[in-house]
C-alpha cells in the first residue's frame, strides 16, 4: 500500500466535500452538489474529484495495454443502496510505445447514489483504488468518507464542477447525430476496422474501441470522407479479447468536448478507407544515401555467418571455368550476377504483393514455412551429394543443346541458379545498413522496394561482379589436379552441414514428426538419385514427384501448436510480453529484449559472441533488469507489430528500456559488450552502474 498522507481539510457541518486524500501523485476528494438530503430526495449527486500533479494521469475504465481503472468500494456507507460510476471521455496518452487511455490535469467522476431510505440521512465511505503514472507507476489506495445529513442547501462549485463533467460523458447514438456505426475484425483477430457516419462534420476526431477482456489496441489511423462526415479508423489488436465475439462497444471524441458511445454493428468485410492515403516521396538525397546503404548491406551479406555455403558455391563455379577463356568467365559470372538479381528482384515483387494484401512482409521471414525449409533441405542434401560424388546432375542432351543454341556461349543455367541459390541462403542472415535499407524499403512506395532491392542485390553480386569486369582473377585461382576432389568433399560437407541446421530449424518451426519426415524422405531421394544403374530420365522421373511428397508432407504435417521453450543454457530469459515491458519500466527495472529465431544466424552469432559470453551474461542476470526473449522462429503477429513500431521488418532486433530510456534504446543487428553494456547502463539513468554490479 503506497503512503498517503492524509491532509484534513477545513470542514464545515453541512460541507459537500470530503476530507482531502492527497500525495505527490494524486489529491482526492468525494465532492457532491447537495449539502444535504433533501425531504423525498432518492438520489444524490456526487463526484469523485481527482488532481493529478504535473506529468502525473490515471486510468479510463478501458486503459489501454497496461494500467487499471480507478475502483471504488462503498462498504461502510449507510442509505445507500446503489452508485453509479460514470466515465468521462478519455485522452490518448502514449508511453514506452504503448497506447493508454485517461486522464490528466483534473477530472471528477460524476457519481449518481441512489438512497435505500430518500429523505434520510446518509454517509458515504468509499475505499479508492486507482493507478497512478507518470515515468513510473505508483498504485494508489486511500478512504474518503462524507457525512449528508438532512437539509436543502446546495454547494454552487461543486454542482457545478460535477455538472461539468458530467456533461463531458459521452451520450448515446441519437444524442450524438451518429447515422450509423459499424465494426469489423479480421478472421486472425489482429485488426480492427470501424466506421461511424455523423450529421456533422468531423474536425479532429479520435476513437476508443473496447472489444472486451483483455483485448488492447495500437495506434489508429484515422480517415475522413464523405466531406467529413464520414469516420473511418483502422487499429491494430495487440492483445486479442478473451471472447472474440464478444460486443463492441466504440467511443469516439471530437472538438468541443463532443463525445459519444455506440454499440457499432458487426459486418462480414471491412470497410474500405476513404482513400488511399498519400506516402510522402523522399529527396533524391535521401534515395540516393538508402541505395548506398543497400548496396553496402548487400556487400556485407557476403561476410557474414550465413556466407559459408554461398562461398563453397562461388568457388565450386569459380573452379569449373578454370582454364576458360576470358568471355566464358565472364558469362558465368554475370549469369550468377544475374541469378542474384532474378532473386532480389522476384523477392521484392512478393513482397510488394503480400504488402499490398495486407500480410505481414519481412526480411527471411520464409524461413518460418516448413514447406520452405522442406524444399531447402532437399536441394541443400541433393547438392552436398552431388558434390560428395554420390552423382552427376546432367540435363537431357536435347535440353543441353536448346540451352546452348539460346544461350549463344553456352547455356549458363548452372551458374544463373547458383547465384539464386546464394541468395536465398544469404536471407537467414542481417548485416549492418541492412535493417535500414530493407525498413525503408518496406514501409515506403514500390518504387522504394524496388530501389532497395536492386541496389541490395548489386552489393550481394558484387563478388560476381567484380569477377566479371576483371576474368584475370580466376587466374590465381589454383591450377586444377587432385586437390580439387578432396575441396569437392569438403564443400559438400558444409552444404551437408548447412541441411543438418535447416533440419534443426525446421524441427523448431514444425515439430519432431515433420522434421523426421523430412529427413528420411529427403535420404530416400539422394539414395534414388545415386541409383547410378537407372538412367538419368527414370531417375528424374522418380525423384520430381518424391520431392512433390516432402514438400506436402511437411506443410501437412507441420504443427505449431506447441509452445516452445525459450532458450536458457546461459541466461534465464522470461517470455516476450510488450505490456509487461512497461510494467517493469515503471518499477525501475531494466528490460533488455532479443528478438531471436532459430533459422537467423545472425542472431546465433550475437548470442555466441556476446549475449552468452561476459560481462553481459552478469549484467543480464543483476537485481533490476529482465531479460525478455521473442521466439520469432514461427510466426507471431504479436512480434511483428512489436518490429514494426520500430519500422523494423527482420532480426536480429535488440532493445534496452529503462527509467531513463522508457521508449527504449535499439540496438544495431551486430552486437558488442561495450555497445550492450552502455546501453543497459544508458537505460537505468545515472543512480545505478549496471556494468559494476557483481
Amino acid at each position: 500500500m503506497s503512503v498517503l498522507s492524509l491532509v484534513a481539510s477545513s470542514v464545515a457541518i453541512l460541507a459537500a466535500t470530503s476530507e482531502r486524500a492527497a500525495t505527490p501523485a494524486v489529491s482526492a476528494q468525494l465532492i457532491t452538489a447537495e449539502n444535504g438530503i433533501a425531504p423525498g430526495a432518492g438520489t444524490v449527486s456526487a463526484g469523485l474529484a481527482l488532481a493529478l500533479g504535473e506529468g502525473w494521469k490515471t486510468y479510463w475504465r478501458t486503459p489501454g495495454e497496461v494500467g487499471f481503472p480507478p475502483e471504488i468500494d462503498w462498504t461502510g456507507s449507510r442509505n445507500v443502496a446503489e452508485v453509479e460510476f460514470q466515465w468521462p471521455a478519455p485522452e490518448r496518452f502514449t508511453a514506452f510505445g504503448i497506447e493508454n487511455y485517461g486522464y490528466h490535469g483534473e477530472v471528477v467522476f460524476p457519481l449518481r447514489i441512489a438512497l435505500e431510505q430518500p429523505g434520510q440521512p446518509a454517509h458515504l465511505s468509499a475505499s479508492v483504488t486507482l493507478l497512478t503514472c507518470s515515468d513510473v507507476c505508483v498504485p494508489q489506495d486511500f478512504s474518503l468518507s462524507l457525512d449528508l445529513p438532512q437539509g436543502t442547501s446546495i454547494d454552487p462549485d461543486s454542482a457545478a464542477r460535477i455538472a461539468d463533467y458530467a456533461g463531458r460523458v459521452p451520450v448515446g447514438a441519437e444524442d450524438g447525430g451518429i447515422r450509423s456505426a459499424t465494426a469489423h475484425v479480421d478472421a486472425d483477430v489482429t485488426a480492427l476496422t470501424v466506421t461511424l457516419r455523423r450529421s456533422l462534420p468531423f474536425e479532429a476526431p479520435d476513437v476508443f474501441p473496447e472489444l472486451g477482456e483483455g483485448a488492447s489496441l495500437g495506434t489508429p489511423d484515422i480517415r475522413l470522407g464523405e466531406d467529413g462526415d464520414l469516420l473511418w479508423a483502422r487499429l491494430p489488436i495487440i492483445s486479442p479479447p478473451a471472447d472474440p465475439t464478444a460486443a463492441i462497444s466504440l467511443t469516439a471524441t471530437d472538438t468541443d468536448g463532443w463525445a459519444v458511445t455506440v454499440t457499432p454493428d458487426r459486418v462480414a468485410t471491412a470497410p474500405p478507407p476513404p482513400y488511399t492515403e498519400a506516402r510522402t516521396t523522399a529527396p533524391l538525397s535521401s534515395m540516393v544515401w538508402i541505395a548506398l546503404t543497400a548496396f553496402l548491406g548487400g556487400v556485407i551479406l557476403n561476410v557474414m555467418p550465413c556466407v559459408l555455403p554461398v562461398l563453397s558455391i562461388k568457388l565450386s563455379s569459380a573452379m569449373k571455368l578454370e582454364g576458360a577463356g576470358r568471355a566464358s568467365v565472364r558469362w558465368g559470372f554475370l549469369a550468377s550476377a544475374a541469378g542474384v538479381m532474378a532473386f532480389m528482384w522476384g523477392l521484392a515483387a512478393v513482397l510488394f504483393a503480400l504488402r499490398q494484401a495486407g500480410v505481414t512482409v519481412g526480411w527471411g521471414l520464409q524461413f518460418q514455412n516448413p514447406v520452405f525449409l522442406a524444399l531447402m533441405v532437399a536441394i541443400l542434401a541433393i547438392f552436398a551429394a552431388n558434390l560428395a560424388g554420390a552423382f552427376e546432375i546432367s540435363l537431357p542432351p536435347s535440353l543441353q543443346t536448346r540451352l546452348a543454341r539460346a544461350g549463344g556461349a553456352g547455356g549458363h543455367v548452372g551458374d544463373f541458379l547458383t547465384g539464386a541459390f546464394a541468395a536465398v541462403l544469404a536471407t537467414p542472415c542481417s548485416a549492418p545498413f541492412l535493417g535500414t535499407a530493407i525498413a525503408f524499403a518496406l514501409a515506403g512506395r514500390g518504387v522504394d522496394i524496388a530501389l532497395v532491392f536492386t541496389f541490395l542485390g548489386l552489393g550481394l553480386a558484387a563478388p560476381y561482379l567484380l569477377v566479371a569486369a576483371r576474368p584475370g582473377l580466376v587466374r590465381h585461382l589454383p591450377r586444377p589436379g587432385r586437390w580439387m576432389i578432396a575441396l569437392r568433399v569438403m564443400l559438400g560437407l558444409l552444404l551437408a552441414v548447412t541441411a543438418a541446421w535447416l533440419v534443426w530449424v525446421l524441427r523448431g518451426v514444425a515439430g519432431t514428426t515433420t522434421m523426421l519426415t523430412v529427413l528420411g524422405m529427403t535420404a530416400g531421394l539422394v539414395m534414388l538419385l545415386s541409383l547410378s544403374r537407372l538412367r538419368c530420365t527414370v531417375r528424374a522421373g522418380l525423384a520430381l514427384p518424391l520431392v512433390g511428397i516432402i514438400l506436402f508432407a511437411a506443410g501437412d504435417l507441420a504443427d505449431t501448436s506447441t509452445p516452445r521453450a525459450l532458450s536458457s543454457q546461459v541466461t534465464e530469459w522470461v517470455r516476450f510480453d510488450r505490456a509487461e515491458i512497461a510494467r517493469r519500466v515503471s518499477r525501475g527495472e531494466v528490460v533488455f529484449v532479443d528478438v531471436t529465431a532459430d533459422w537467423c544466424l545472425t542472431c546465433k552469432a550475437n548470442k555466441a559472441l556476446v549475449l552468452d559470453r561476459e560481462p553481459v551474461v552478469s549484467a543480464l542476470a543483476a537485481e533490476g533488469v529482465t531479460p525478455m526473449q521473442a521466439d520469432w522462429t514461427r510466426p507471431d503477429p504479436a512480434i511483428s507489430r512489436y518490429l514494426e513500431s520500430f519500422d523494423r521488418y527482420g532480426i536480429p532486433f535488440n532493445a534496452v528500456y529503462g527509467p531513463a530510456a522508457p521508449d527504449g534504446i535499439v540496438l544495431p543487428e551486430l552486437l558488442t559488450p561495450d555497445v550492450v553494456m552502455a546501453a543497459l547502463d544508458d537505460a537505468v539513468g545515472e543512480e545505478r552502474d549496471i556494468a559494476g554490479q557483481p
